[in-house]
């Protein structure tokens, strides 16, 4: 599906690049040794290019509008590799891998360019990879391998251990410890960066004098290398804020003397406090920020309106300067035909991507579509359109209830379902399953087949036990399912991390449900972001001091100001808890 060039707020023409899935299911078979055989050798050619110019590498998957935005704002324009020649011509080059390793290898040695990579970062030519452009450079991978690498550094690509209880993926701001001068790096020693990732590569004697920095997760392992002109990180700086952008400035002007950054603190992994932003349609048809209580988003008054609290991109944007270490959109919208006809969601995920340098993450509506004129889309289509206008991560919910339903009655994964399929081809990283409970009180826990807990609070006929049925179509259809149920499911079908809501607690202001979230973060080994029920910089506190949850997440007391950002970030300090400032 070929998608037209779009102009941005900024006035620069961005080209959207046709769908790139069906190249990548055609490499997602498993992928021949990467050799080096060459037919005739490379020269690298004098570029053409000013020095404005920027060359991407940008080979087809996930969100790199992001990484263009980020680019553009600092002042450079881009040339997009076409052909391997690109990337001998390039005067500095850029590739933000993302996805499956095998896939992205296949892709790189069906074009050509694998070649021609080797043969520029060889040359020490001025070169960063992010994230899989990083661990490409390796001599292997053991993700769906082994699968050679291009060989260019000594080492393996590893899963990170989840055996001792380590949340995979690694999702989050973390600490970096700078091991030698790389230059890009000088600023962000004490700052905390943004990772994203389930694989990478452990520090040795073999590939040491590499080493620019490293993390701690579990283990140590390799979050930046340098040797001369040639860079690459492991986490993303286009989603790091103002620490990302000095790291981009540097590489890309080395001569610049931009401000330095304040000291800071960091030293492990931060809790993440993300705002979340309910999108609907009002009765004028314009595109609002509202906020449910219970899921009802309408004011109890005679007109019975839609509640509006803002407008998407002014208020994403407000709470990126805040200190938001994530911004979650969710398209609450009923869609007439399909997500794709719904262009100004699009264009809200397009122009926040311009300015709001955080991961961006966009749900509803993620899952197969016949539109009126009977196009079939299928759900990897629908999430690839997200993800090319700016999202880094697609929230999946009723789909994710139908396929754990349907994996729990057979035991089959099909392969099928939008979870799947999605996670396949970007990765589980890039997929949120967002789970709406509603309580169900019992006297007896044997009184039902799911999981039950005995409750902090007894319920309205003094029940002491409770089990958590999971909902459909917002809160409005209940499904034979437990929350419990369909976080462990929805693991195994790929899910990468889940975002745990509470049809009780929503817009109540008392609290997140502390039995419910530990409950599923005790039973996961993804991430969980804890939503629904903060009321005071206190719950925030209350749940990353009584649950393994990674983040927690709000809405109405960031909309109505009545709990800003920073509030909640002092007191999470204050209490001993590591957050990103």
């Amino acid at each position: 599906m070929d998608a037209p060039a779009l102009s941005s707020s900024r006035g620069v023409s961005i080209h959207v690049r046709p769908s790139p899935p069906l190249t990548l299911r055609r490499a997602l078979s498993p992928t021949k040794p990467y050799s080096r055989i060459k037919t005739k050798p490379f020269s690298i050619c004098a570029s053409l290019s000013s020095d404005s110019t920027v060359t991407l590498l940008d080979y087809g998957a996930g969100n790199v509008r992001s990484l263009r935005n980020a680019i553009r704002y600092l002042g450079f324009d881009i040339k997009d590799v076409q052909k391997p020649e690109d990337i001998l011509s390039a005067n500095r080059l850029v590739f933000p891998g993302v996805g499956a390793f095998a896939a992205a290898m296949e892709v790189l040695e069906q074009s050509g360019m694998a070649e021609a990579l080797c043969t520029y970062i060889e040359s020490d030519r001025p070169f960063l990879g992010i994230c899989l452009g990083l661990q490409l450079l390796f001599e292997s991978s053991e993700e769906n391998g082994p699968v050679k690498g291009l060989g260019l550094i000594p080492g393996v690509v590893g899963r990170f251990d989840s055996s001792n209880g380590l949340a995979v993926p690694h999702i989050g701001w973390n600490a970096v410890q700078i091991t030698k001068d790389s230059g890009i790096l000088d600023d962000i020693g004490r700052h905390h960066v943004y990772f994203v990732h389930s694989y990478r590569v452990i520090p040795s004697d073999a590939n040491w004098d590499w080493v620019s920095s490293v993390c701690n997760y579990g283990d140590s392992f390799i979050s930046s290398i340098t040797r001369g002109n040639v860079h690459a990180v492991q986490f993303h700086p286009e989603k790091s804020g103002d620490v990302g952008l000095s790291i981009l400035r540097k590489f890309l002007d080395p001569s610049s003397s931009s401000k330095k950054l304040a000291h800071g603190k960091a030293s492990q992994l931060a809790k993440r406090v993300i705002a979340c932003l309910d999108v609907r349609a009002n009765d004028k048809g314009d595109l609002v920020v509202t906020k449910g209580d219970q899921y009802d988003v309408r004011e109890h008054s005679d007109e019975h309106q839609v509640r509006n609290l803002g407008k998407p991109v002014e208020l994403a944007g407000q709470y990126y300067k805040d200190g938001a270490d994530e911004i979650s959109f969710l398209n609450i919208t009923g869609f007439r035909d399909f997500p794709l006809g719904d262009l100004p969601m699009l264009q809200v995920l397009r122009y926040t991507s311009e300015n709001v340098f955080v991961p961006l993450t966009v749900g509803g509506g993620i899952r197969d579509f016949t539109d009126g004129n009977g196009r079939y889309y299928s759900s990897l289509e629908v999430a690839s359109e997200y993800f090319r206008s700016g999202a880094d991560k697609i929230s999946i919910g009723s789909d994710a209830v139908f396929a754990a339903e349907e994996y729990l009655k057979t035991g089959v994964k099909t392969g099928k379902s939008s979870l799947e399929q999605i996670s396949r081809v970007y990765g589980n990283q890039a997929v949120v399953v967002s789970i709406d409970p509603r309580r169900v009180y019992i006297r007896n826990p044997n009184d039902v087949k799911f999981k039950t807990i005995k409750v902090s609070s007894p319920g309205p006929s003094g029940e002491e036990y409770a089990w958590y049925q999971c909902t459909i179509n917002g809160g409005r259809e209940g499904r034979p399912i437990g929350a419990y149920e369909l976080a462990k499911a929805v693991e195994e079908l790929g899910a990468g991390e889940i975002l745990l809501n509470c049809i009780d607690c929503d817009g109540q202001g008392q609290g997140f449900d502390i039995d419910l979230i530990k409950l599923i973060s005790d039973a996961v080994t993804i991430p969980v972001i804890a939503s629904s029920g903060a009321g005071a910089v206190q719950h925030f506190s209350d749940v990353f001091q009584k649950t393994s949850a990674s983040a927690a997440l709000a809405a109405g007391i960031f909309h109505r100001k009545e709990v800003p950002i920073s509030s909640v970030k002092k007191h999470l300090l204050q209490e001993g808890i590591e957050v990103r400032m």
